[in-house]
Order: C-alpha cells, then sequence, then structure tokens
C-alpha cells in the first residue's frame, strides 16, 4: 500500500451490519433492551473482549433505503461519501450487552433519557421488524482469569458493559462490582460468581456538592492489602473517572496494565463534542 507523504494511513473500514429488531424490554425505568438479528450473520467477525461495542448509525430522512434496491439497506461507507455535512448519518457507540451466536443475535441495553439524542428514543419505540444499520465490532480490554481480586466499577451508560465483564469472569473470581444509577428504581437482576459481591450505588442519596457516589463506593471498597493480582475495570462519566485516578494509581499503587479507565460521556457535553474532545487534553483519561 503506499501513502502520500505526510498524510495519515486510512483506517481499515469496520464491516457493516444490517441489523433487525426481533423483540424489547423494559430492564427498570431507565434502561430498555432491544435484541437485535444479524441480517447477513457471516458479516458479522466477533472478537474476544467481552465489553464489545457497534457504532449505531441513524439514517437522515431520505436516505433509509438504497436507491438501486429499495428493500435493500443502503451502504454507509458509500453514504459518507456521497452527502453534504448536514445529511451524514450519525453514529452512536453502543456496547453489545451479549452476542448469541446459535441465532446470529446481538443484545443491546439502552439508558433512557426522554426525547433527547438518538439512541435512546430509537430504542424506547423501537418495534420486531424494525431495521438499523450498525459498525463493528470493536472491544480491546480482556479481564484476566487468574486475577486474585476484581473491581468493576460503571454508571448506567456502563452497566451493560459491566455486566458483559463480569459474566466473562471465571466462578472462581473474587472482587466486588459496583454499579451506579439513580434511585432503587433502577435496580435490574445480575448474574455473579459467588465470590463477586455485587452493590448498587444510588446518585439520589449523595447530595449535589459531594464526592461523586462512584468515587466514594470505589474507596470504600474491601480492597486487599497490596496491589499484586488486582485488576480494575472502571468506565463512566469522563470527569468521574478522572476523579478515580488517584485512588486507583496513587492510593492503591496500581500499574496502568492492571486498570481498564474510560470515559463514556461528559456531563454537559453532546455525542459529538464528547467524542471530538478525546483527541484533546480535556478528553483524556489516562
Amino acid at each position: 500500500m503506499t501513502t502520500t507523504l505526510g498524510a495519515r494511513p486510512t483506517r481499515p473500514r469496520k464491516p457493516q451490519l444490517n441489523l433487525t429488531v426481533r423483540s424489547r424490554e423494559l430492564l427498570s425505568p431507565s434502561m430498555v433492551r432491544v435484541v437485535l438479528g444479524i441480517d447477513e450473520p457471516e458479516r458479522y467477525a466477533d472478537i474476544v473482549p467481552p465489553e464489545k461495542y457497534v457504532k449505531l448509525v441513524f439514517l437522515r430522512p431520505g436516505t433509509e433505503h438504497s436507491a438501486a434496491d429499495p428493500g435493500r439497506a443502503p451502504d454507509y461507507w458509500q453514504l459518507k461519501e456521497d452527502l453534504p455535512g448536514d445529511r451524514q448519518p450519525v453514529t452512536r457507540h453502543l456496547t453489545i450487552r451479549r452476542y448469541v451466536p446459535e441465532r446470529h443475535e446481538l443484545w443491546m441495553d439502552f439508558v433512557l433519557h426522554g426525547d433527547d439524542g438518538f439512541a435512546g428514543p430509537w430504542a424506547a419505540r423501537a418495534e420486531p421488524g424494525d431495521r438499523i444499520i450498525a459498525l463493528g465490532p470493536g472491544g480491546k480490554w480482556t479481564p484476566a482469569p487468574d486475577a486474585a481480586w476484581t473491581l468493576i466499577a460503571a454508571d448506567d451508560a456502563a452497566v451493560p458493559a459491566a455486566l458483559a465483564v463480569l459474566e466473562a469472569l471465571p466462578a472462581s473470581a473474587r472482587g466486588e462490582v459496583l454499579l451506579e444509577v439513580d434511585s432503587p428504581r433502577d435496580v435490574q437482576p445480575v448474574s455473579a460468581p459467588t465470590g463477586m459481591a455485587v452493590r448498587w450505588v444510588f446518585r439520589s442519596e449523595i447530595g449535589g456538592d459531594e464526592v461523586p457516589a462512584l468515587v466514594r463506593a470505589v474507596r470504600g471498597a474491601g480492597w486487599p492489602a497490596g496491589p499484586e493480582g488486582v485488576q480494575v475495570f472502571a468506565h463512566g462519566e469522563r470527569e468521574v473517572m478522572k476523579a478515580l485516578r488517584e485512588e486507583l494509581f496513587t492510593r492503591r499503587r496500581l500499574e496502568r496494565d492492571q486498570v481498564s479507565l474510560s470515559g463514556y460521556w461528559a456531563r454537559g457535553r453532546t455525542e459529538d463534542v464528547f467524542q471530538a474532545e478525546k483527541k484533546l487534553p480535556v478528553g483524556q483519561v489516562l
């Protein structure tokens, strides 16, 4: 492959997945599960990390179907090349809660925020037979099965990823799972190894100017005496994740390769601004 001097190398294109809604289930007042069938299963290449994600594609009116074949989904990459800026598709990162290979099925859990945004409103209204495009999957972090102690900490947006990671742990795993939601109404059933204590953390019980609920919960976890054999998966709101750095790296003396620390969203930012800021100092969590 040749490249122009000084030009950025072209990143490989993620496969386009054409998906059809099979069912929708309300898990709590703030989260809904949409089960999606993969129309062409051969396009889906599974990956090892349990924290898998896809980019869901939301098309502008008038671009929902292929011009050559109205019954077929359009080619996302062709739309990206052909459409002007104000007609471009919108993409949103969504965790794959579970991949069911024998049914060629993806489960995705969406946080509901009323009518704001794209993903939540779409999921709240999704009906069997509805169609949507996705790109992926992607993902990086895989838990070590032989870790002596595991901490999983996540807010609403990262709960699906946290539970996917939890399900990937061996039955012998020991540690804690801290899941931050707004109130007890948002709790959902969780299956975990006997040695993994699951605790729900409620924002409604913390005052507005106090330490974030998830940070307080991580500080109060039953940490082992030393850092050896510890692994941490902490994902959620960007500034909260930054606030965890002192606890994880200074107080608990963990090395970076023991920790997956990631911002899924940023308070006061739209998704597009949040994604753009990932390339700037303000957007760096690690």
